[in-house]
C-alpha cells in the first residue's frame, strides 16, 4: 500500500525545520511519510480528530511500554488530522522466531495490564455485529458461512490494539523497541487482540504455545482455537473489502 495524499514540505510545520520528505509502504489506509529520518507524519485518511485523540491518550497512558512516541498537538494538513511521531530505532520482521513471539506476548500482556477496565470513545471495531455487516456488504456466501461457524462470545477487557501484525512492530538487536499504529486500538476482547498477533506471529504450534504461555494465558490450543478462527474471518472480510489479498488467510478456514 502507498499514501493517498501527496504532501510537500510546505505541507509540514515549520518548527520541524524539514529539509527532506519521503513517503513510505507503512500506511494500509493512513498516508505515511518519513521526514529527516527523524520523524514520522501519519496523516489519518479516515479518521475523526476525536479518534485522533483517542490515540494522543492512549500513547500517554502507556508511554513506559516500547511504544511509538507522537510530538506535539494533532495538526491539520489538508483538512484531515495529522500526528508526527519520533521515528523508532529498528525493522519490521519478516518472519518471526519463538523467541520473538514471546517477547510479543509479553507487550501485550503489559499493554492490556494498563488499558485494563478502560473505556475508549472509538467505534468497537471487530463485534460479531459489526462483522455481520461487513459480510452481508461483501455477499460473499463462504464468509457468512464460515462466521455462523463460529461459536464465541466476545467480552470487553479493556483497549486492545487490534492490529498487532508483524509489520506494526520493530526490533533491533533481537529486542521488541517499538510496537506502531494504534489506530485499530478500541474495547474488546484481550484473547482476541492476541489471536490477532498470532495471525502473523504464529505459524506452528510451538510458537502459538509460546505467545499464550508469555501472555500468562492458560487456555490450550483448543480452546484457543475459536479466538484465533474469528481473528482470521474478521481480516479476510476487512481485506476483501479494501482490495487485499484476503484469500491467504481465507485459505486457513476452508
Amino acid at each position: 500500500m502507498g499514501v493517498k495524499t501527496t504532501l510537500f514540505l510546505d505541507d509540514l510545520p515549520p518548527f520541524l525545520d524539514a529539509k527532506t520528505i519521503h513517503p513510505t509502504q507503512d500506511g494500509v489506509t493512513d498516508s505515511v511519510y518519513l521526514i529527516d529520518e527523524k520523524w514520522v507524519v501519519k496523516l489519518f485518511e479516515q479518521s475523526s480528530v476525536k479518534s485522533v485523540e483517542e490515540e494522543l491518550r492512549l500513547l500517554t497512558l502507556c508511554k513506559t511500554l516500547p511504544i511509538a512516541t507522537s510530538v506535539g498537538n494533532i495538526l491539520t494538513i489538508h483538512t484531515k488530522p495529522a500526528l508526527i511521531y519520533r521515528r523508532c530505532c529498528g525493522e519490521s520482521l519478516k518472519n518471526a522466531t519463538v523467541d520473538d513471539v514471546k517477547q510479543i506476548g509479553a507487550f501485550l500482556k503489559a499493554f492490556h495490564a494498563k488499558t485494563s477496565t478502560l473505556q475508549s470513545t472509538n467505534e468497537k471495531l471487530f463485534e460479531r455485529a459489526r462483522m455481520e455487516g461487513m459480510i452481508r456488504e461483501t455477499n460473499v456466501e463462504i464468509f457468512d458461512t464460515l462466521f455462523k461457524k463460529i461459536d464465541l462470545t466476545l467480552r470487553n477487557d479493556g483497549i486492545i490494539h487490534g492490529d498487532l501484525f508483524l509489520d506494526n512492530a520493530l526490533f533491533e538487536g533481537g529486542s521488541l523497541s517499538c510496537v506502531i499504529d494504534f489506530s485499530q486500538a478500541c474495547n474488546g476482547d484481550f484473547l482476541f487482540d492476541l489471536a490477532v498477533a498470532a495471525l502473523s506471529w504464529c505459524d506452528s504450534d510451538e510458537k502459538t504455545e509460546a505467545l499464550l504461555e508469555s501472555y500468562g494465558a492458560t487456555l490450550t490450543l483448543d480452546e484457543f482455537r475459536p479466538y484465533r478462527e474469528y481473528a482470521t474471518l474478521f481480516y479476510s472480510v476487512n481485506r476483501y473489502l479494501n482490495g487485499g489479498n484476503y484469500q491467504e488467510l481465507l485459505e486457513k478456514l476452508v
